[in-house]
C-alpha cells in the first residue's frame, strides 16, 4: 500500500492476497481490458466513459469573462486562428485588428 502513491502509470493495482485479479475483472469494477506494453502511460483502461458522448457545456459572466479577452486573443493570434481572435476581440469593443 505504501507503494500505491508512486506508481505513476498503471491499469488497475490489486492490493494484497485478498484482492485477486479475477475480482477485478468480474466484480470489483476495473475491467480486463487494460492497457498493456507501457500504454498506461497514456491511456486508461476501456471502461463505460470509452463509448460515452459527453457534452461540454461553458457559460459565463461578463465580469469573469472581460479579463479573459485580450489573453485569450493573444493566443489565439500565437495559434494562428485569425476567427477566434476576432470574436474575443469583438467582445471588448476593440474591433478585429489585433
Amino acid at each position: 500500500e505504501s507503494l500505491v502513491p508512486r506508481i505513476r502509470a498503471a491499469g488497475a493495482i490489486f492490493l494484497g492476497p485478498h484482492a485477486p485479479v479475477a475480482i477485478g475483472d468480474y466484480l470489483a469494477g476495473p475491467n480486463h481490458t487494460l492497457p498493456t506494453g507501457g500504454t498506461a502511460r497514456a491511456f486508461s483502461g476501456v471502461g463505460v466513459e470509452t463509448f460515452g458522448r459527453w457534452v461540454s457545456v461553458v457559460a459565463g459572466a461578463p465580469a469573469a469573462l472581460a479579463p479573459l479577452l485580450d489573453p485569450a486573443a493573444r493566443l489565439a493570434d500565437a495559434e494562428g486562428l485569425p476567427g477566434h481572435a476576432a470574436s474575443l476581440r469583438a467582445r471588448t469593443g476593440r474591433g478585429v485588428a489585433p
